[in-house]
């Protein structure tokens, strides 16, 4: 059966991978493609998503949305993706022009009109935010809800506490986590150490010798070398196209666990830190005030992926750009 997707994403080198994995997969009807402010500002976001598309040579409307957080203001992370977000390779613009609906006005419309949907977020989640401050109720159409964002291991990748999508916009992130939308959450460790495209990866894709594969190499020549100043590790780190994977195949999800998660807003040394319940203790009495928000919820807990199976995940990817 064909599933339907709803992919909400600030398009930058490792987001137009994961566009083209859920656009190449033959079982997934792409609905919508609704662009948030995070990696790149908006309208770059959006061009990206637009020439991802017309490289696909899919028929995807693309929606703009928003260009800040909902109460702070935008950190972008061209430092990590370039300033063009593709590795300033001065890509030509796509012919294809963004839909004039505001991207929250679709996302309403899409998840109502679709029940059963799939919601994919890549980027900061200020666009699905808004669409449920506008419409709470929208929760019963959304059959998944797959978040690329977090640290569980509490590993940051913009601070030694927190994932740069839920740090960009943390007030946000707490509005998606406690609106009861079934939410499955694929942290950044995931893409790291095993997951890391090395030389022999790199090198297979681009024996591949089609434009897919080389634009994915390509439009992370920037990010290569900043995971390298990051982290130390060698590679291509793929956040996104990992949550993707996860999205179009959840066996992928090696080992997971429900638990309660919290966002934290407050704090500026932990501000957007997703802080996870592992051992179940947040409704312990010495906690329970605390926690009440996550607890007091349909559902209370979240997905959490621990682990992947990357093997598969990097046959899935592959074979996506083929």
């Amino acid at each position: 059966m064909t599933r339907t997707f709803l992919i909400d994403t600030d398009t930058a080198s490792d987001d137009a991978v994961a566009l083209i994995m859920a656009l190449r997969a033959k079982e997934i009807r792409v609905e919508a493609i609704t662009v948030v402010a995070g990696n790149v500002p908006v309208a770059q976001a959006t061009s990206n998503a637009l020439y991802t598309v017309e490289l696909c040579g899919a028929e995807v409307p693309v929606y703009s949305g928003a260009e800040g957080p909902l109460l702070r203001k935008l950190s972008i992370a061209d430092w990590f993706h370039g300033n063009d977000g593709l590795g300033d390779h001065g890509y030509k613009p796509s012919r294809k022009r963004a839909e004039s609906s505001p991207a929250v006005d679709a996302m309403v419309n899409v998840v109502r009109c679709n029940p059963g949907i799939e919601i994919v977020t890549l980027g900061p989640l200020t666009n699905l935010a808004a669409a449920l401050l506008r419409d709470p109720g929208m929760v019963e159409s959304v059959k998944r809800c797959v978040v690329m964002g977090g640290a569980p291991c509490c590993v940051g990748n913009v601070t030694p506490a927190a994932e740069f999508n839920i740090w960009v916009d943390p007030e946000a992130a707490r509005i998606v986590f406690h609106s009861g939308l079934p939410i499955e959450m694929v942290g950044w460790q995931l893409c790291r150490g095993d997951a890391v495209f090395g030389k022999q990866d790199i090198d297979r894709l681009l024996a591949l010798r089609n434009p897919l594969a080389e634009f994915a190499i390509r439009s992370n020549s920037v990010a290569l070398e900043s995971f390298f100043r990051q982290t130390g590790e060698t590679g291509i780190s793929l956040p996104d196209p990992v949550c993707m994977g996860i999205a179009l195949d959840p066996s992928l999800c090696a080992s997971s666990g429900r638990h309660y998660v919290e966002i934290e807003t407050h704090s500026e040394l932990t501000r957007g830190m997703t802080v996870v319940d592992q051992l179940n203790v947040a409704g312990d009495p010495r906690n329970r005030d605390n926690w009440a928000r996550a607890i007091d919820r349909e559902p209370a807990r979240v997905h959490v992926c621990w682990s992947l199976d990357v093997l598969r995940w990097k046959e899935l990817l592959v074979s996506s750009l083929t």
